[in-house]
Parts: C-alpha cells; structure tokens; sequence
C-alpha cells in the first residue's frame, strides 16, 4: 500500500504546488506590474490566507498514510477536493482582471464564488478526515467540527455581507485562527 500511497501524495503535491505557484505568480506581478495595477489590502489578506490553509492542507495530508487500503474512489475523491484549491487560487489570483477597476472591485465581484469554493472545501475536509479513520477523526475532539461549521457559517455570513470593515475582521479571524490551529496541533 506504500506504493499506492506515494501516488495519491504525488497527484495531491503536483496539484497544491500549481495552487502555490498561482498565488506566488501573481504577488510578484503586483510587484512587477504595480502601476497597472494596485493592490488592495483585503485581497492580499485573503492571498496570504489561501497559501497558509494549502501549506497546512498539505502538511495535514501526509496523514493520509495511516490508510491502510485505497479503492479509486478514495483517489477521485481526493484528487477532486485537492482541485477545489487550486480553483479557489484561481479565483482569488487570477491571471488578469482587467475587466475590473482594481482588486477592491474584483474581490466585491467574486466573493460569493471565493466563499462558495471555501465552504465546499470546508465541508470536503469532513470526508478527507474520515478517510483517515474514525479513531482518527475522534481524536480531534469537538474542536475540528466546531471550526469546520464555524468556518461555513462565516463564510455564507462573508457573502451576504458588504461591509469593508467585517470583510477585514473575517480574514483576521480566519488568518488568526488557523496560525492557533496549526500551533496547537502541531507545536504543543
């Protein structure tokens, strides 16, 4: 099963490394190309979020280890919910926006499809962390359901809402969290 493994770890890096590369292409063009294009700071919050959940999206795969037996239903699945990050890289870093005023306008645009794709991959992470196991499930407490659901309710929340000032309090809490979440499963 080591060699089935080693498949399914090959497929997910290939597709997060092309997510990390979309994030990375396009921050350095802001550099490159900034009097074409401003950047905007909410955006850049949301940027830096989506490559610290890939970073600890892959680094919580390598759990996937302790699966003992792999059916291609189990690879489908996951090399699917592996694509929906890349997507959401896509949607947040786009090659080019200039059918827009900027990234304030882009963002505002596409947040129902940015919280969308996030709310699909927070309901997915349910399936991938049962793929692990139950015992494994169950050794993540009440906490992992709770920031998962937490999670989708903000999001559809983030949606609706057109306030500047909660977009900025939703990234911050997103961001803030997911540093204590790594820190406490990874670090304590």
């Amino acid at each position: 099963m080591e060699e089935t493994f080693t498949h399914v770890r090959t497929m997910i890096s290939i597709i997060l490394g092309f997510s990390v590369a979309q994030l990375l292409k396009n921050t350095v063009k802001l550099i490159d190309h900034n009097k074409l294009t401003k950047p905007y700071p909410l955006h850049l919050l949301w940027v830096f979020y989506a490559f610290l959940l890939i970073i600890h999206f892959w680094w919580w795969e390598a759990r996937l280890k302790g699966v003992e037996s792999w059916n291609f239903l189990e690879y489908f699945f996951l090399i699917l919910y592996t694509a929906l990050y890349y997507a959401f890289c896509v949607l947040i870093f786009p090659d080019s926006i200039n059918e827009y005023k900027g990234f304030q306008d882009y963002f505002f645009s596409k947040k129902q499809w940015f919280f969308s794709f996030l709310i699909v991959i927070f309901i997915a992470d349910f399936a991938d962390t049962l793929l692990k196991g139950k015992q494994y499930f169950f050794t993540l407490q009440w906490e992992y359901p709770v920031r998962n659901l937490l999670h989708i309710v903000l999001c559809i929340i983030g949606m609706r809402s057109r306030s500047v000032r909660f977009q900025y309090g939703l990234v911050a809490f997103f961001i803030l969290y997911e540093i204590y979440y790594i820190l406490q499963h990874y670090f304590v």
